[in-house]
């Protein structure tokens, strides 16, 4: 009987630990370029699966870096700029 509890709450957390990694993998965007893209068309062309760079997001993602432009996602955008004693010890 505690056999059966002990496998039953190994399974239930094996599947929790998968489900959140899942979860958390869609989430963050890859900083795409040409090499990345590349890889992923030519494994949607030879296995039928590639990866999250397209060539699209490539160029996006490119264009961006040239021109210097970050990314900000919401929590970035509500942080205030702090120029605190941090600041001022590197000073």
């Amino acid at each position: 009987m505690k056999l059966m509890k002990f496998i039953g709450l190994m399974a239930f957390t094996l599947t929790l630990i998968l489900s959140n990694s899942v979860i958390i993998a869609g989430v963050v965007d890859p900083d795409c370029n040409v090499e990345k893209a590349t890889k992923s068309v030519a494994m949607k062309a030879t296995v039928g699966v590639g990866g999250r760079c397209k060539p699209v997001e490539a160029a996006t993602d490119m264009g961006k870096n040239a021109l210097g432009i970050e990314d900000k996602g919401p929590i970035e955008k509500k942080r205030k700029k702090d120029d605190g004693l941090a600041k001022k010890a590197l000073d």
